[in-house]
């Protein structure tokens, strides 16, 4: 073992490789005490999938990520990791029972808030300020804090919202992960701290593969992530989104600092992030409640384009793909100028589904 451990750059890899393999392991024993515990999914007028499906994937994330991480961290290097830890612990109950037995969403947000706060106040894990966006670097202590409560409890509750298909939430968890995960992974010569993220990055890369493969690909062992895993994911990616951002902003000028780095985070969560702009904006212009449940995600309108949650998740991901190459090949722009550039081909794009669905259920009521 202590071999192993001679080769930093390595432990990245070995990271994911046990966090695939625990949560591989785990998920036909969780599907087997779902079944014999009766703990499924049932299909209703807004699900997308037609049959009982167990809803305990993210209790095998969660394994694979946290003992992974705690085996291969070097937690002198990463002093905030038990906050992180105490968060992600907070963040699983709160899905934990919201799987079993649904609770108030009132409850779901405060126990949101206790986890971020612990992360914030205790961990020191926030965004220090604007970056330079309209000019403006300092925000102040509560400033500081205000905006990564909010932008915490957005990511969380955006990976919460589009986890309605197969495979979705976690192929752009994936998709995140390995590109906030690289680029931490390039500049480890930085700090140990970034060496130490790559890792954590590693995890959940690992974890998710697993658990993709059965959403995906297994008949006898299908399982969702449910809100362990959705919320999971949501708080991990916004702990690697807010280190993305301070961490570039303190390399100063250096070669790989990401100077549009709240933009290209942007780009990299682009799926989760605007359309959880765009459901707010519709239901609340439908005079709804803006979390109101509906089939109004993109995700739902490509769904009954195509008949598919493959092909769907495929071209969603390919998007994903497309604007982190736009990202970060334009990312020497303006904070502002890249993510109105992002913002507005999303709008173009996911329009392009809403019209062609609205011509489909046209031409249907005119042949009824």
């Amino acid at each position: 073992m202590q071999y192993l451990f001679s080769i930093p750059k390595l432990i990245p890899l070995y990271s994911l490789l046990l966090a695939f393999l625990l949560t591989f392991i785990s998920i036909p024993s969780l599907v087997d005490v779902a079944r014999a515990k009766h703990l499924y999914d049932v299909p209703n007028g807004r699900t997308s999938h037609k049959e009982n499906t167990p809803t305990l994937g993210g209790m095998a994330i969660f394994a694979g990520f946290i003992i992974s991480t705690m085996i291969f961290l070097y937690i002198p290097d990463i002093p905030y990791i038990q906050y992180v830890i105490a968060g992600i612990i907070i963040v699983y109950f709160i899905g934990l029972k919201d799987d079993v037995i649904a609770i108030a969403p009132m409850t779901k947000f405060i126990g949101q808030l206790f986890a971020a706060t612990i992360i914030i106040d205790l961990g020191d894990i926030r965004l220090s300020g604007l970056y330079g966006l309209f000019g403006i670097t300092d925000i102040g202590y509560y400033g500081s804090d205000f905006l990564t409560l909010f932008v915490i409890i957005a990511i969380v509750n955006a990976f919460n919202l589009i986890d309605g298909i197969d495979g979705l939430a976690a192929g752009v968890g994936i998709l995140a992960s390995l590109t906030f995960g690289g680029w931490f992974y390039l500049t480890a010569h930085v700090s140990p701290e970034h060496i130490q993220l790559a890792i954590m990055a590693s995890a959940m890369i690992g974890s998710l593969l697993a658990f993709s493969w059965f959403n995906l690909y297994s008949k006898k062992h299908k399982i969702f992530m449910g809100d362990i895993g959705s919320l999971l994911l949501g708080f991990v990616m916004s702990i690697l989104a807010i280190k993305f951002n301070d961490l570039n902003f303190a390399l100063g000028h250096a070669p790989l600092r990401v100077s549009a780095a709240p933009a290209v985070s942007i780009g990299i969560l682009i799926v989760p992030i605007y359309d959880t702009i765009r459901v707010f904006v519709v239901r609340l212009y439908h005079g709804r409640s803006p979390f109101s449940a509906d089939r109004e995600h993109v995700h739902h309108y490509l769904v009954d384009l195509t008949g598919s949650h493959k092909k769907v998740t495929f071209i969603m991901l390919t998007f994903n793909v497309l604007f982190i190459a736009i990202s970060l090949l334009l990312s020497d722009l303006r904070i502002y100028q890249l993510t109105l550039i992002l913002l507005t081909l999303a709008a173009i794009l996911s329009s392009i589904p809403y019209f062609m669905i609205r011509k489909k259920r046209k031409s249907q009521f005119i042949t009824v």
